[in-house]
């Protein structure tokens, strides 16, 4: 086995820096449950779940030997032009799984991005319409489409999307709008309908409302409870399709298997993706028959067997182990938890989330509001000195965001906590080295 140094330097000259999201120098050698292992054979607590992917944690039985099964049988099946059994066992899964009492199809993909991708092209292709609205700070892809249809300023989303239209997102804490933030989300709908539906464009033009049910990577911002039965009731009024990104946070991280289920609405779509595949790349969009029968998105790998008998394992998985539920009561222990280690710190301007998605926004203090990203890349890179994983996020990358795998235990909430509340004195202390700091830059440049 090579030492750390001649893997750093490899990866360095070989792996192109566009791929790399970096708050660390972590090698990745092994991991169990909500640990992951270095190749020093440190052990790290997962606060970040490889960015919500591993839901499941990192050694689930059951899904390893599912894939390994399959790959038995054939390296490859596709659907693009042949029949594989795991596919439809999946898609027949996720079919029961959403609500809605209407004929649902499945359509699969690779990554969340080719979901949105896929997504956009055939609600258009199924409407006749031309247009799509999303949301300022919303997080939808990194291929052109997906960075068109988001709204993050790191993103580079200006750059693409001619046919999307944004929209201010209801942000409690950070509001779009001045003053008293009182029907908030109310404020918000009407913006659409009584200026955006006057001025731009006319609601007939508008496909389809892509909208995260929280806002992970520009700050885990969580809306008002009224804000998705608001939205619901707008495209009712206007024919217009409701898709819903759970690409980050579905199945099973919010408490409830789809995000949206909170607020006893139906959606017209689901994007899925990261932790669908459980560890293996796939995503899937999942919805009205009619919509996913328009127009074509098809890849090669599309329903790729292996991907998709471990994507049905995984949902066996969190039904098996009871990880919804799990999730909801461990979120509500992590919230509280962060609420009264941290909550008290001068820096510490909001702390929120649902279930085992939580943010902790940084300040310069609690008063302005100014978001303080020198104490979101301190701390994260400090915690990772200590045995933590976790990342920033936010429109400013000044957001602590906490997506661990589902399977985390209260006495791995209680030792993760304890580390970050110890790299939260380290920073006021003047205690971490600025300069190694300065080497991971995360997802802001």
């Amino acid at each position: 086995m090579q030492q750390d140094s001649d893997l750093v330097h490899k990866d360095n000259m070989l792996i192109a820096n566009s791929t790399k999201v970096r708050y660390n120098p972590m090698i990745i050698k092994s991991g169990t449950g909500s640990y992951l292992t270095d190749d020093k054979g440190r052990r790290y607590i997962d606060f970040g779940g490889n960015w919500a992917l591993a839901n499941l944690g990192y050694d689930n039985k059951n899904v390893q030997t599912a894939i390994r099964k399959q790959l038995e049988n054939t390296s490859y099946a596709g659907i693009v032009s042949s029949i594989n059994e795991p596919a439809l066992l999946l898609a027949e899964k996720l079919v029961q799984l959403m609500p809605g009492d209407f004929h649902k199809k499945v359509w699969f993909g690779l990554s969340g991005s080719d979901a949105a991708e896929a997504a956009q092209r055939m609600v258009l292709a199924s409407s006749g319409k031309s247009r799509i609205l999303s949301f300022i700070g919303a997080m939808h892809g990194t291929n052109d489409t997906g960075m068109g249809l988001s709204g993050l300023p790191g993103e580079g989303g200006v750059k693409y999307g001619s046919h999307v239209i944004k929209a201010p997102f209801p942000d409690p804490y950070r509001s779009p709008f001045p003053g008293d933030q009182i029907g908030l989300a109310d404020r918000c709908t009407s913006f659409i309908e009584d200026y955006l539906f006057k001025t731009i464009c006319p609601p007939s033009d508008i496909a389809a409302i892509f909208v995260e049910t929280v806002q992970s990577d520009s700050g885990d911002v969580v809306p008002p409870d009224n804000f998705m039965p608001l939205l619901r009731e707008l495209c009712d009024k206007h024919d217009i399709l409701l898709v819903i990104d759970d690409i980050k946070i579905g199945l099973g991280r919010t408490g409830r298997m789809f995000s949206y289920e909170h607020y006893g609405i139906e959606a017209d779509l689901i994007l899925l993706g990261k932790s669908l595949g459980g560890g293996l790349p796939l995503s899937a969009v999942v919805g009205r028959a009619e919509v996913l029968d328009s127009g074509f998105a098809g890849f090669t790998t599309s329903g790729n067997a292996a991907c998709c008998i471990a994507g049905f394992e995984t949902l066996n998985e969190i039904e098996r182990l009871n990880l919804v539920e799990h999730s909801a009561i461990a979120g509500k222990y992590l919230g509280d938890k962060l609420a009264s280690t941290l909550g008290d710190y001068k820096i510490v301007g909001d702390i929120r989330g649902v279930g085992l998605i939580q943010g902790v926004d940084l300040v310069q203090d609690k008063t302005s509001k100014v978001p303080n990203r020198e104490a979101a890349s301190s701390i994260v890179y400090r915690c990772w000195e200590l045995g933590l994983i976790l990342y920033y996020v936010g429109n400013s990358g000044n957001v602590l965001e906490i997506t661990p795998p589902l399977v985390l235990t209260m006495d791995e909430i209680d030792e993760g906590v304890s580390i970050l509340d110890q790299a939260f004195k380290d920073y006021i202390d003047g205690k971490i080295d600025q300069a190694k700091v300065a080497e991971f830059s995360g997802w802001f440049v």
